[in-house]
């Protein structure tokens, strides 16, 4: 009995090890790709370049853009009220690599808050989108291209919990196990 209870203690915490090892290294988080903008920071009336890196879109095809902000419906590409608003600014064709080059877009001259600049295709309908703040910037420079994520990553956060109450579930299996042995030793005992 003593060799049958080590036995299925130590298969427990084979699995146990194994359900924590392969999960974790398949849910390896990544995030998805994001647009870039030259600078966080624009003055109200301002402009600033917008683009996306490599491999988000197929080579050649449209690409939507639309910018979501308060007064966005002043907001113009660089060809093309108080309320927050979505204003499709135009399309710009994929670069070779998949990528959108440098498209420039002005801010109304009463911008205020926070715009969201999104990129769609039909290859990518989710798209790509980036942030700017208006400030005091001026529109031009580099800024900061990529922020860390924060927040928890869900895919991983379950993996965790599916490992930390299957573990629960072998320990408390083994403290049942355990008493079980322990009263039948008792009963024979007495």
């Amino acid at each position: 009995m003593k060799h049958t209870f080590t036995r299925a203690a130590v298969a427990a915490a084979i699995v146990a090890g194994a359900m924590f090892a392969v999960p974790t290294a398949a849910s390896a988080y990544t995030p998805p790709p994001t647009g870039q903008v030259s600078t966080s920071t624009v003055a109200a009336g301002g402009t600033f370049t917008f683009y996306v890196n490599a491999d988000v879109f197929v080579a050649g095809e449209p690409v939507n853009i639309s910018i979501t902000g308060e007064n966005a419906s002043g907001a113009t590409l660089g060809f093309v009220k108080f309320a927050v608003q979505t204003k499709a600014l135009g399309s710009a064709t994929a670069n070779a690599s998949g990528g959108l080059d440098n498209v420039q877009v002005t801010l109304p001259a009463d911008a205020s808050g926070t715009y969201t600049i999104l990129a769609t295709s039909d290859s990518n309908p989710v798209g790509v989108s980036a942030t700017v703040t208006v400030g005091t910037g001026t529109g031009t420079g580099t800024g900061d291209k990529d922020l860390a994520t924060t927040g928890a990553d869900s895919d991983a956060l379950l993996t965790l919990w599916i490992g930390g109450g299957a573990l629960l579930l072998v320990g408390g299996g083994i403290a049942v196990a355990t008493a079980v042995r322990r009263n039948k030793q008792h009963a024979d005992a007495v």
